[in-house]
């Protein structure tokens, strides 16, 4: 499976509501990963950063409000998508789970497509690409559900390496990647390569960019990464 695809973190800690959660989204064709509690959930968000959390609102020892606090809180996961689970319907529940950052408030019980669909919508905001968006930077156009990329009209030929790095510089033009990040987004985690082979795969998809003319719209940020514009 390509790493265009984006991982979701369900955070649930009754088993057989997980597996089914896990069941669909995998139906879906995205990654996922698991966390019957908070602190677990926190661990994991450190080891890799998932697009999307999706939290039960009743945790043990602690309850999701509290781990979404903490991520809203974080400078470096401030922006990752949260839907939260809940059996309370109650209007007041919802404001205090939307005012700790939920980004959605989904009540049990729920239909399964309902809840995909929010997923969707929530990734379409985060991951463009990995939804089949067309994601535009200048003259630049990516299709990622045609994987064609073009630049001021002409076809550019890339190599799947460099589609999916150009395809996360164009989710998020001007942010700086490091090199560690890359390798995560783009190889995923359980693939060991070397850092220097990033440095090998964005001169290559420099020079595809600029096969046609036009200037270079990648930046080394010397000490710390690259980055789109």
């Amino acid at each position: 499976m390509s790493h265009l695809q984006p991982l979701v973190l369900v955070v649930e800690d009754e088993p057989s509501q997980r597996e089914i959660l896990i069941y669909n989204l995998e139906s879906e064709g995205y990654r996922t990963s698991a966390a019957a509690s908070g602190d677990e959930a926190l661990e994991l968000i450190a080891e890799e950063l998932p697009d999307l959390l999706v939290l039960d609102w009743m945790l043990p020892n602690g309850s999701g409000l509290e781990v979404c606090r903490q991520v809203k809180a974080r400078t470096e996961t401030r922006e990752l998508p949260v839907i939260m689970l809940s059996a309370r319907a109650e209007e007041a529940d919802r404001v205090r789970g939307l005012d700790v950052g939920a980004d959605d408030y989904v009540v049990k019980p729920y239909s399964v497509s309902e809840f995909l669909a929010r997923v969707k919508s929530q990734l379409r905001r985060a991951r463009p690409a990995s939804v089949g968006q067309v994601l535009t930077y200048e003259d630049i156009t990516l299709d990622a559900e045609t994987y064609r990329v073009s630049r001021a009209g002409s076809q550019l030929k890339l190599g799947p390496t460099e589609f999916r790095l150009l395809s996360t510089f164009m989710e998020k033009p001007g942010r700086v990647w490091s090199r560690e990040q890359l390798l995560d987004r783009v190889w995923g985690r359980d693939i060991y390569v070397d850092t220097r082979t990033v440095d090998v795969h964005v001169g290559r998809l420099r020079k595809a960019l600029m096969a046609h003319g036009g200037s270079d719209p990648l930046r080394t940020v010397r000490g710390a990464g690259y980055a789109l514009g």
